[in-house]
């Protein structure tokens, strides 16, 4: 009854909004986590009928040792629909859902009548049709092995290659025309099994995920972070690029995250990787360690709204009120402004990719615009030109939002139409910095109506300078009480928000 138990708690996680499917199934042990997954994942697809098939029958009124109305769930779920049934041992909770189980039956028979299918999938919750037209995406990771080794050993193993413009079907693959390390196959096919993903040569991974490393583009023996790290697709990606040389920050938060990131890093061959359990708004950008510090990688939490193909439609179908959106959004936003802000204050960082697998413009060009306008970007940051971002891809950010020029600069990823998930991607560079050589200037752009986090912060900033981390203890002890204030409320606008990674959980394939 323990594996119910913890499904049931799974269950009870994502109804609070406290993480996505994938982020609360990293807390199961390992050896569980497979089973645990497949029961949640296939409760939460029966979710809508098996609630109004439990909902008439006197099950959770008469039952008193249900506790959890999210344990009768995962157990009714098994009981109707799993082959073997309930696999629990006796006692009185499984007794007590046996006692129910002709009505509960019985209640599932005439459900499918009433809805006029006849099968138990025609109950089941459809998905978004979009996932079916974005291929597997499999990047070749350039640490272990080369492309052509890649596809040589695929190639025993029965796949053809095939034109890009080609039909993927059957056991075929295609390569990418943006990114000279991605291959295709048909959506849906299984690679978990196969030794090249086992050995760590091939990576799962979205297309639009690849673009992040691909625009910051860092070159051999430079000095890297990765903001956000875990899982650690995007880490890797950066490590390959560099030809596992030089030095890559990879930090991480959250500490079973950090773990998976461990793992990621190490089956990847990353030598060049050193993964740090912090919070990068913790990070003290004067620190000496950071001081060469030239690229950095910011893929924020997002709300995800992008990604056609994840698990989290599940639970998303009941929560569109859009009050609830517009606040979600403007806290997430908030946050991904305050970790720009932050990366822009290490004193040698000349390039700073931000991305999300976000399709709304809050989180986007709205971003961009505000970390533009924001005390650390003034006369120091400005967006790199279309050139320096994947100059042949056609979609770029949305004008209206931030300008032809400023949109131009952008790239974005559209589900459905672009055979990827939803993305958004921008680089900032230094003024003055190599990036910045015999580019044209452009005109910083405005930042009107902030949001009111925004707001304060900006207030703030008229009040006292921007944190200088390298003051010693004695300076620090001589602030007036007013910077000190003013400070503070800085410090209070970004925990609002900090919480947001925990709370959406989603982590974009990075």
């Amino acid at each position: 009854m323990n594996f119910y138990r913890t499904a049931a708690g799974i269950v009870d996680r994502l109804d609070t909004k406290n993480g996505s499917i994938k982020s609360c199934l990293t807390s199961v042990d390992e050896t569980q986590r497979k089973r645990t997954a497949a029961l949640v994942i296939e409760t939460l697809k029966y979710r809508t009928s098996l609630l109004e098939v439990i909902n008439a029958t006197p099950l959770l009124t008469m039952e008193k040792k249900l506790l959890s109305p999210n344990l009768a769930l995962v157990l009714v779920h098994d009981l109707l629909l799993a082959k073997g049934g309930i696999q629990a041992q006796d006692g009185p909770v499984k007794q007590g859902i046996f006692r129910h189980k002709t009505r509960l039956q019985g209640e599932w028979v005439k459900l499918k009548i009433k809805r006029g299918v006849t099968s138990d999938l025609g109950l089941a919750q459809p998905g978004d049709p979009r996932a079916e037209n974005i291929p597997r995406y499999v990047r070749v990771n350039r640490n272990l092995c080369t492309m052509d080794e890649a596809t040589k050993e695929l190639e025993k193993s029965g796949y053809t290659r095939v034109e890009l413009d080609a039909p993927l079907t059957g056991k075929v693959y295609a390569a990418d025309r943006h990114i000279s390390e991605l291959l295709l196959f048909p959506s849906g096919t299984a690679l978990q099994e196969d030794l090249l993903y086992k050995s760590g040569r091939l990576i799962l991974q979205d297309k639009a995920s690849c673009f992040s490393a691909t625009v910051l583009a860092p070159p051999a023996n430079a000095t890297v972070i990765d903001a956000t790290s875990a899982p650690g697709n995007k880490t890797s990606h950066l490590s390959a690029l560099m030809g596992n040389s030089g030095r890559i920050f990879a930090f991480e938060r959250d500490r079973r995250r950090f773990e998976t990131l461990e793992l990621m890093v190490a089956k990847a061959g990353c030598k060049n990787v050193e993964p740090v359990l912090v919070d990068f708004l913790q990070v003290n950008p004067q620190e000496r360690k950071y001081g060469d510090v030239s690229h950095i990688l910011l893929d924020p939490s997002c709300s995800g709204s992008g990604i056609v193909s994840r698990l989290d439609y599940l639970i998303e179908a009941e929560d569109n009120h859009d009050n609830a959106k517009d606040g979600r959004l403007q806290k997430l936003s908030a946050f991904q402004v305050s970790m720009i802000r932050h990366a822009m204050r290490f004193p040698s960082a000349s390039k700073i990719v931000y991305s999300t697998c976000s399709v709304h413009a809050e989180e986007d060009e709205h971003v961009v615009r505000d970390a533009l306008a924001s005390a650390e970007a003034r006369g120091m940051f400005k967006l790199a030109p279309r050139s320096m971002l994947l100059p042949d891809w056609p979609r770029r950010g949305i004008a209206k939002e931030l300008g032809a020029a400023g949109a131009d600069s952008l790239v974005r990823c559209s589900p459905g139409e672009d055979a990827t998930n939803g993305f958004f991607v921008a680089c900032f560079i230094r003024v003055g910095s190599s990036f910045d050589t015999h580019i044209e200037e452009m005109t910083v752009i405005e930042a009107p109506g902030l949001l009111p986090a925004k707001r304060r912060m900006q207030n703030a900033d008229k009040q006292v300078k921007p944190l200088n981390f390298g003051e010693g203890e004695e300076h620090q002890g001589e602030l007036t009480q007013k910077r000190k204030r003013s400070r503070a409320k800085k410090s209070k606008i970004v925990a609002e928000t900090r919480d947001l990674e925990e709370w959406s959980g989603i982590d974009c394939q990075r």
